[in-house]
């Protein structure tokens, strides 16, 4: 049985809200899943189905929301930005190493699309994570860059442009929209995107389909795959072969590049390993991931 409880620890001056997920029969210290969602996603988005395989395997879960997102604080809201973000997935495991029963040396990082990069980088500054999970990563901004059309590109560094000197005067964010139909001003606008991302959000979700365009002025400089060489712990990489969103071929190299990298493949796209059959894979693969590093063996 799963037990779940609202928290807050706090990042950067404001509370960041999260869901702790417990196994209820736990009689020693457990590991602990610490885990937030990819670009503008709340931790409502189908988090929760991995959280509860994840408890089942014998680990406690952390789902949180990151700052200017979801149910977390920050001003303003929908700001996106790495540092900030990483930040928030720091706080999360020194606040998850402080919990009764859980075994601080045994944390899990486990991200997903953009927060699939942000595990690897995270890792890399710290070592005393005991494994990192990152499924359909953004690991390489300058490759998926290379996939837009270039009058695109300029469209969105312009949009930047407009955000950031806005936000240098105090206005309000200028914001686009996360995901779009093809030829739409957005983040993503691939034909996998829209309903993709239907399929993730629920009715209750706090999801907002915009954020700050001052993101796209760095976004092709944000390479976090290239530190997976960096990390000591075990790393495994769930990579879709039909994924048009994040490329796979980066996230195969990310793989490859780590010691102790293993990589799993799946023939869908972006999407498809949150719902059906390929769920139920993936999720599987990384309960047996979870298990043979964590779980069974105590650190």
């Amino acid at each position: 049985m799963t037990q779940r409880s609202e928290v807050a620890f706090p990042s950067g001056g404001v509370d960041c809200a999260a869901y702790l997920y417990r196994p209820a029969d736990a009689i020693d210290d457990v590991p602990c899943v610490v885990m937030a969602h990819g670009f503008t996603a709340t931790r409502d988005d189908l988090l929760p189905a991995y959280a509860e395989r994840f408890v089942d395997a014998g680990c406690a879960v952390l789902v949180f929301d990151y700052r200017h997102f979801g149910a977390s604080g920050g001003q303003p809201r929908q700001l996106l930005d790495v540092g900030r973000q990483h930040a928030d997935y720091h706080a999360a495991i020194g606040y998850a190493r402080s919990i009764d029963g859980v075994d601080p040396s045994r944390i899990v990082l486990w991200g997903s699309s953009f927060s699939g990069g942000h595990v690897i980088a995270v890792a890399a500054d710290d070592p005393r994570i005991a494994a990192v999970i990152s499924q359909v990563p953004f690991t390489d901004g300058l490759s998926t860059a290379t996939k837009i059309p270039p009058v695109t590109l300029l469209r969105l560094a312009a949009a930047g442009v407009r955000d950031a000197a806005g936000a240098a005067l105090g206005r309000p964010p200028h914001l686009l929209p996360a995901v779009g139909s093809p030829g739409q001003l957005a983040a993503m606008t691939d034909p996998e995107a829209a309903p993709g991302f239907r399929a993730i959000v629920g009715a209750e979700s706090l999801w907002r389909n915009e954020f700050a365009a001052r993101l796209m002025l760095t976004l092709a400089t944000y390479r976090p795959g290239i530190r997976s060489e960096r990390l000591g712990m075990p790393l495994l990489v769930c990579v879709a072969d039909g994924d048009r969103t994040t490329p796979p071929e980066p996230a195969v190299r990310t793989a490859q590049r780590a010691p102790r990298g293993e990589l799993r493949r799946y023939p869908v796209g972006h999407f498809g390993v949150y719902v059906g059959d390929t769920f139920e894979q993936v999720v599987a693969d990384q309960v047996d991931f979870l298990g043979r590093h964590v779980v069974a063996q105590p650190r």
